[in-house]
């Protein structure tokens, strides 16, 4: 039997809050909180309008080698490491996988896949493919991948090689547990010691934003409302105070 480590998951409030921020807003604020570059390369969006934010499973795949990895792995479901990654889901979780990039490889099909959604998994990241696309894309699941293909895990470059670990997807250092927030713009990286104070940075962004917008839909002067100048901040805070009082 194949034993692999758990992840330490975020409060479900945080991840919820963090998925109305948004990617965007997210890498800004990374970016003034000394993160220069959060973005998962690659990946990209195959269910446009989910919005998501969960704790990351990782999965790292390697070159294959036959030593390592032989044509009887198949004889015995459980020394398939890529199962175990899954095993792991609850509620809100997301898989991240290391896939090296490869465009020939299907790291996960529908059956997998099924069983993830089935256990409360929202998301998947792979800077690679799925396989049995259309019966992927029926799930409740948001996919952030690079393609599709007919080829299963292990049959043409890499093998799966460790399960919650440090890993590079999309040229982005992701550790288990961090929170991804995935949306229309991609792939975020937020390290879990920094979700909170992200929060209260783009809480606070997000509503001036907001504002800004109405101001500028409204045909206000742009070089006012964005960035805000501190001749609009009376208004602004009077439109907020406003928006709170309505509820």
């Amino acid at each position: 039997m194949t034993h692999t480590p758990d992840i330490k998951r975020p409060p479900r409030a945080l991840c919820e809050a963090l998925a109305a921020v948004g990617s965007a807003t997210a890498a800004g604020e990374l970016n003034q909180m000394g993160l220069r570059d959060t973005f998962i390369r690659g990946p990209v969006p195959y269910t446009r309008g989910r919005s998501i934010a969960g704790p990351a499973l990782t999965l790292q795949f390697m070159p294959k080698r036959e030593d390592v990895y032989g044509a009887n792995e198949y004889d015995d479901p459980e020394a398939q490491l890529h199962r175990h990654a899954l095993y792991h889901t609850q509620e809100g979780d997301i898989i991240v996988v290391d896939a090296r990039g490869d465009m020939t490889s299907g790291i996960f099909g529908s059956m997998m896949l099924s069983y993830f959604a089935g256990k409360g998994g929202k998301g998947v990241i792979i800077d690679g493919c799925i396989r049995d696309s259309a019966q992927c894309l029926e799930l409740d699941l948001g996919y952030w991948i690079k393609g599709v293909t007919p080829n299963y895990h292990t049959q043409t470059n890499i093998i799966p090689f460790a399960v919650n670990v440090p890993i590079a997807c999309g040229e982005a250092l992701v550790y288990p547990g961090d929170i991804i927030i995935a949306d229309d713009d991609g792939a975020v990286v937020v390290p879990a010691a920094m979700a909170q104070e992200l929060l209260e940075r783009a809480t606070h962004h997000v509503e001036w934003e907001e504002f800004t917008r109405m101001k500028l839909l409204q045909g206000a002067d742009l070089r006012k409302y964005y960035p805000l100048r501190e001749d609009a901040r009376g208004e602004y805070e009077a439109w907020r105070t406003a928006q709170a009082s309505h509820g």
